[in-house]
């Protein structure tokens, strides 16, 4: 009876701890035969351990280039759907104008619709306007696709900001750039922050729209999945938990700065 008692009090947190597990395996495998030697083409099963492909995780031909390309693709198209993005949730809260609400509807229609759809739609418009598919058009995708994420995260966070800290800033002689420098843009930061991750981790992960688009050119994951035909090697893996535990430091290190931060808030 004990045992149960304790199980009822602590469902939710044994139900969270079972479904972060269950995410969590995939990558563990990945980790656990980055390290593997295998006998033949396929890294599916152990055999022994072995460094070598962490020695050489460029040792496979295209691999690292790939992977630049990608982190290229990421980084710009974050850049663009970020700056856009930030523009776009702004007006929209801040503003009425005419076709607000169809525009408003609009925007979650990237999220909402499949991405095959969204993809041969934009092959179909590169075609019409003769674009000659490759770096530039897998780019414009990409914005196009994180566009909507980005757009959702600031908008949520401009929602919530309270426009009596930038009515006091301007009733103490703060001009238009300073009052946006120093209220609105520090408060609505992690709201674009928040975007701005969503849409590298998207733009670096997504396979349908850049294959519509991509001509003959090969992110990292068209690269790992024309791998799969042949047989996988040991450095996809080496990157794939790179991946990993840099996106890990990067969520642990944005909870210890807010919770320095809200630490360094609280009255003495």
């Amino acid at each position: 009876m004990v045992v149960i008692r304790w199980i009822r009090r602590n469902l939710v947190v044994i139900a969270g701890l079972l479904t972060l597990a269950y995410m969590i395996l995939p990558n563990i495998v990945v980790m656990v035969f980055s390290f593997n030697n295998p006998k033949g083409r396929f890294n599916y099963a152990w055999q022994e351990f072995s460094l070598d492909a962490w020695k050489d995780p460029c040792g496979v031909a295209d691999l690292c280039g790939s992977l630049s390309l990608s982190l290229q693709i990421a980084a710009w198209a974050t850049v663009g759907a970020t700056a856009l993005g930030t523009m776009i949730a702004f007006a929209l809260v801040r503003y009425r104008f005419r076709a607000r609400g169809a525009i408003n509807s609009l925007i979650f229609l990237p999220m909402a619709m499949p991405e095959v759809v969204m993809a041969a739609s934009l092959l179909t418009l590169f075609l019409n306007m003769g674009a000659e598919l490759g770096f530039w058009t897998v780019l414009i995708a990409h914005i196009m696709f994180c566009l909507s994420f980005v757009v959702t995260a600031v908008k949520a966070r401009v929602m919530s900001m309270d426009p009596r800290l930038e009515e006091a800033a301007r009733d103490l002689y703060a001009g238009p750039v300073q009052t946006f420098l120093r209220v609105t843009l520090p408060i609505a930061a992690p709201g674009i922050a928040a975007g701005a991750l969503l849409a590298f981790a998207l733009s670096f992960d997504d396979f349908i729209i850049t294959n519509f688009n991509a001509g003959s050119t090969v992110t990292f994951p068209m690269f790992v999945w024309g791998s799969a035909q042949r047989g996988t090697p040991v450095q996809i893996n080496v990157i794939g938990t790179a991946m990993f535990v840099i996106a890990v430091l990067v969520v642990l290190g944005g909870q210890l700065i807010a919770s320095r931060r809200k630490n360094n808030a609280q009255p003495q």
